[in-house]
């Protein structure tokens, strides 16, 4: 096996910093695992996109270092018992009201004016 090159080990380094800066936060360490596993896939030719992780996970890194973080976590949408996997509303009902008093756009699709200019 060959010498890892710069950008495995600046890599490696990463994956170290970040497991050591969420030892104390709740859920940092699986996250951290759970990303890196996520991406260990990434053919190695894709050199853009690794890159652009590397950065993504220097500013994550910036992140939990600074005393702001308590916490590391994911944003999941779950599905409901009842919700189907390609859409938000029920079989026969609209996506959107567009007669609705909250909805400040009117049935064409362009904002409306109010009275006044305000």
């Amino acid at each position: 096996m060959s010498r890892p090159s710069r950008l495995q080990r600046q890599i490696l380094s990463l994956y170290r910093e970040l497991l050591r800066a969420g030892r104390g936060k709740p859920g940092a360490e699986a996250r951290v695992r759970a990303e890196f596993r996520q991406h260990a896939s990434l053919p190695r030719s894709d050199v853009l996109r690794i890159e652009y992780l590397y950065r993504r996970g220097r500013r994550q890194l910036q992140l939990l270092r600074s005393g702001h973080a308590t916490a590391m976590g994911a944003f999941v949408r779950s599905r409901g018992p009842t919700e189907e996997p390609g859409g938000g509303a029920a079989p026969g009902t609209p996506l959107d009201d567009c007669d609705s008093p909250g909805n400040p756009h009117n049935g064409m699709g362009t904002p409306e004016t109010r009275l006044g200019g305000r």
